[in-house]
């Protein structure tokens, strides 16, 4: 689970109001995004209430998903939240405060475009805060027998998304949309409206649960035979002279703005729904049938995944293209360890304050023979030894005569082995500073990957000794 890909946070460069009406509640609703701080994230604050109380986009206030996703903290409510923070993360915003006057996100035309046009208009601020993907290295499944839905993370260097639908209906059909780069949200999926069949519109309207609809803010999918009647009575409810159906069943002549727009869309939701995980991610999410409440569950598992992971969100990336800053001739040169006692290959991050080295382990390792043979484990104790020359590379690079000087290890702390190192891994041993050497004092945190699996972590204090040659 690591950093792959840091950019730098972003905000906005001012704040920036939007007005329009809350499809479900039809409130006519401010709001204002507002730029925030490095690490704030996505928050929305109900200023019409006392208090005027901050809630988080994040999986745990999520109260409903009937129809939009809706959150809920300490009694402020804000519903519909999907299509503004899809806007967000497809225009990389990750640090904004959303003030709304009502309690619920306008829907303007259905889309996330106007949120996006209102993000351009204020501007894209970049902060100083580095901003951190979490990767996955195992998929993340999501079933619903009931609704058939499947929904799957796969590991990935992109985020990049999927969606297939299929709604029983001979107009929409089995429709599919895809996202590559989250850089083409913009152009290929923030234009795509929300969308609803004919029969769901009249329950909607039975029950009065669509208050702020108008033919303006979704696509109307009509599936089966209509009577005048209807068409009448729907004309009454959005105040239209007359309302006609088109030929392929979709109401009032709406051009789509995409032939599988209603396919688009649901990635939409896909992307404003995945938001709440909380963290940037890099997986191919692919997501067969998804809803507003699956969509949900999915996020709630990977942000389980994501925080059960998260200590070892920096795995060092070992990339063998590139060049060494030490090869074994220069770790030579700084160790006193020969074979079969010297454990690190090269070095491949180096700064005064970390290190990162590599051990290749083969099944050649003289210790093989007689730890576990036919059962072929690294011991522990030698994993401990790898990082103890990587870190005193690191203490004896503060020197200008490494040479002159012996590290002795005076105590091992906190040592855990959780994963067994074989034949065929590579050890990446990352050493970091605790607190800065004084005295030849050394203080430092190891950690062993392999790949980005922590196999052994241990705190470590060395000291740097001169050579006595007499």
């Amino acid at each position: 689970m690591g950093n792959q890909e840091m950019y730098y946070q972003q905000t906005l460069k001012g704040p920036v109001t939007v007005s329009g009406v809350g499809l479900h509640t039809g409130h006519q609703v401010d709001m204002t995004l507002k730029p925030a701080t490095p690490g704030f994230g996505i928050k929305f604050q109900r200023i019409d209430l006392p208090d005027q109380p901050i809630v988080k986009a994040d999986v745990d206030y999520v109260v409903d998903t009937s129809r939009g996703t809706t959150l809920e903290h300490r009694g402020a409510r804000i519903s519909t939240v999907e299509h503004l923070l899809a806007a967000l993360v497809g225009m990389g915003i990750d640090n904004v405060l959303i003030e709304l006057n009502g309690p619920e996100v306008p829907i303007m035309d259905g889309s996330s475009q106007p949120f996006i046009t209102a993000i351009e208009e204020a501007g894209v601020h970049e902060q100083d805060a580095k901003k951190i993907y979490y990767s996955i290295d195992s998929n993340i499944y999501h079933y619903d027998e009931t609704k058939k839905v499947e929904m799957v993370a796969l590991p990935s260097m992109d985020y990049k998304i999927t969606t297939l639908i299929d709604f029983n209906s001979p107009v929409l059909g089995t429709q599919h949309a895809a996202l590559k780069h989250i850089r083409s949200f913009k152009k290929e999926i923030a234009p795509c409206r929300t969308f609803c069949f004919f029969h769901e519109l009249e329950y909607l309207l039975d029950n009065n649960l669509i208050k702020g609809g108008d033919l303006n803010n979704a696509i109307v999918v009509v599936d089966r035979v209509v009577s005048d009647e209807q068409l009448e009575r729907l004309a009454r409810a959005f105040k239209r002279e007359k309302i006609s159906v088109k030929s392929e069943g979709i109401l009032n002549n709406i051009q789509l703005r995409f032939p599988n727009e209603p396919a688009r869309h649901k990635l939409l939701d896909v992307v404003g729904d995945l938001a709440l995980i909380g963290y940037p991610i890099k997986a191919h999410i692919i997501a067969n049938r998804p809803g507003h409440s699956s969509n949900v569950e999915f996020a709630r598992k990977i942000k389980q995944y994501i925080k059960k992971n998260r200590h070892i969100r920096n795995v060092p990336v070992y990339d063998p293209n590139q060049p060494a800053i030490f090869d074994i001739r220069h770790i030579e040169k700084t160790l006193p360890h020969r074979f079969p006692f010297l454990l690190v290959d090269k070095i491949i991050e180096l700064s005064d304050t970390h290190v990162v080295g590599i051990k290749n382990v083969t099944f050649n390792e003289n210790f093989f023979q007689g730890h576990f043979p036919g059962n072929p484990v690294m011991p522990g104790v030698l994993q401990v030894e790898a990082l103890a020359q990587a870190g005193g590379i690191l203490a004896l690079n503060t020197y200008q005569d490494p040479e002159n000087y012996d590290t002795y290890f005076l105590k091992i702390d906190n040592c855990k082995f959780k994963h067994k190192v074989l034949p065929g891994d590579t050890m990446i041993l990352k050493m970091e500073l605790l607190n800065p050497i004084r005295r030849g004092i050394c203080e430092m945190r190891g950690t062993v990957f392999v790949g980005n699996k922590v196999c052994t972590e241990a705190d470590l204090v060395a000291q740097l000794v001169k050579k006595d040659y007499r």
